[in-house]
């Protein structure tokens, strides 16, 4: 079990608190105790939380793209994966990619 969440704001001049977005990610504590993730940046806002049960080291989130220019965070599974990702990610974790 792990847990993600998401926030955006369409009007760019909005900035995210960053702890309010831990505040959230918090709530979900029981679902991932082993890991935390955030990537928040103005209006948008991406937070993880992890159950380590294989691959502890190496898993951490957010994932991004070779030139950070895409971030994803996921709940363990990207489908369809050769018809939408057309930019390689660097995976450490053990992140089932199927089409």
């Amino acid at each position: 079990m792990c847990g993600i969440l998401g926030k955006i704001y369409f009007d760019q001049s909005v900035v995210i608190d960053k702890n309010s977005i831990k505040d959230m990610n918090n709530t979900m504590t029981h679902r991932g105790p082993d890991d935390e993730g955030y990537y928040v940046e103005k209006n948008i806002a991406l937070a993880q939380r992890r159950l380590s049960i294989i691959d502890l080291e190496s898993g951490h989130q957010p994932i991004y793209n070779e030139d950070q220019s895409i971030i994803l965070v996921c709940n363990g599974e990207i489908d369809n994966n050769r018809a939408n990702m057309s930019y390689p990610y660097k995976i450490l974790s053990p992140i089932n990619l199927s089409n």
